[in-house]
């Protein structure tokens, strides 16, 4: 009995294109159709990335996120629409993801990457693309990949800059041979705190998306050994050279890591800049004290429009960048709990009230971010 036909009809015309390529033809779509990619995170750079992926014919898409799509998201990530805002980000992907091709299978991982999870997750798949927004996830990816033995795509955005590898291939360098050891937690802002053009996302994650099908095809010059870093302002590629670093603790001649580990706690994620000078309360040690008669003074340290958006009633904003002049705004015989977006500009305002003599002073764990999930869903996320 002959074998089945590896493409059917529509696949053969939706592929057009790529089989006429010599390069990519018959064979090179087979391997693409065979392909498993894992794209962790469904956000700003997984939606162009799942898209391209998808469109290209890549045969099974994992995607891991936790999150729900909010209106803020829409300003960037593409693969969500107005009518998703609450839904899971994975179950709003699989519906778009399936609808541009129906060919593509699509496995859905409703939770949050941690090290009890993650080699399990990745060894299922040939090739990861990460579209994470954080450190401590970015180094648990990277880890999980040397351990697990599969490239990985690297992606970052932050404003109006871009940043590009491919890592962990054979005889190249990894995500820790560029960074061996994170910046302090509060040195680096996240999109939240900083912003992003929304546009920006979309290159580098179709980029990612390139990277990943010429991996899987066997063509062209890859992106290992080289950072390629992306200034939208000015519309120029810088690039750096990146080297396999023989000390590497994870990827090295005689790596010491082979185990993955708290990557939260590693990173400084839930530490102040003023390590043991400050503290953090959960939001619902915060709602809860906040019915109390000697109840604390609520700083909001965000920027005004933030505050329009959404605000805990009672608080009292005055926006990081000027609260160096205006400590006097501020009660010396109540307890200060300075709350903002995610909790980083928080955290730094809280060691700069200490260090001016403040006692007690706590940040708000999580930000407002943490506040809508855990005590108030009504409230607007942004």
């Amino acid at each position: 009995m002959p074998n089945p036909p590896l493409f059917s009809s529509d696949e053969l015309l939706r592929y057009a294109r790529h089989l006429t390529l010599a390069e990519i033809g018959v064979a090179g779509q087979a391997k693409l159709k065979s392909a498993r990619v894992l794209l962790v995170g469904a956000g700003g750079l997984g939606s162009p990335a799942a898209l391209y992926l998808a469109a290209a014919g890549v045969g099974t898409l994992g995607i891991v996120d936790s999150d729900v799509v909010d209106l803020s998201n829409l300003q960037r990530q593409v693969l969500h629409d107005t009518a998703a805002i609450g839904e899971a980000k994975t179950a709003s992907a699989r519906r778009r993801i399936s609808a541009l091709n129906p060919h593509v299978n699509v496995d859905t991982f409703d939770e949050r990457l941690a090290s009890a999870n993650a080699r399990e997750i990745i060894r299922g798949y040939d090739l990861v693309l990460d579209g994470s927004d954080n450190f401590p996830t970015r180094y648990l990816v990277n880890d999980a990949c040397v351990m697990e033995r599969r490239p990985l795509v690297y992606g970052s955005i932050l404003r109006f800059e871009g940043q590009l590898s491919l890592f962990v291939v054979p005889g190249g360098p990894c995500y820790r041979c560029l960074f061996a050891e994170p910046p302090p937690a509060d040195l680096v802002p996240s999109c939240a705190d900083a912003g992003v053009l929304g546009v920006l996302p979309g290159v580098i994650g179709t980029l990612q998306a390139l990277e990943a099908i010429k991996w899987i095809v066997g063509i062209g010059d890859s992106a290992a050994g080289r950072l390629l870093v992306f200034d939208a302002l000015q519309l120029r590629v810088r690039e750096i050279a990146v080297r396999r670093d023989p000390a590497c603790v994870v990827c090295g001649d005689h790596p010491t890591l082979t185990e993955l580990i708290d990557y939260e706690a590693w990173c400084g994620a839930s530490q102040f800049a003023d390590a043991g000078t400050a503290i953090e309360v959960e939001a619902l040690a915060l709602a809860r004290v906040l019915q109390e008669a000697a109840a604390p003074f609520v700083l909001d340290v965000r920027e005004p429009w933030e505050f329009a958006v959404a605000h805990l009633a009672g608080s009292h904003l005055v926006p990081l960048g000027d609260l160096p002049g205006r400590l006097a705004e501020l009660p010396r015989n109540r307890e200060v709990v300075t709350i903002c977006h995610h909790g980083a500009r928080s955290r730094t305002a809280c060691a700069l009230l200490v260090r001016a003599g403040f006692s007690p002073v706590r940040s708000l764990a999580g930000g407002l971010d943490a506040w809508a999930r855990v005590v108030d869903p009504t409230m607007r996320r942004y």
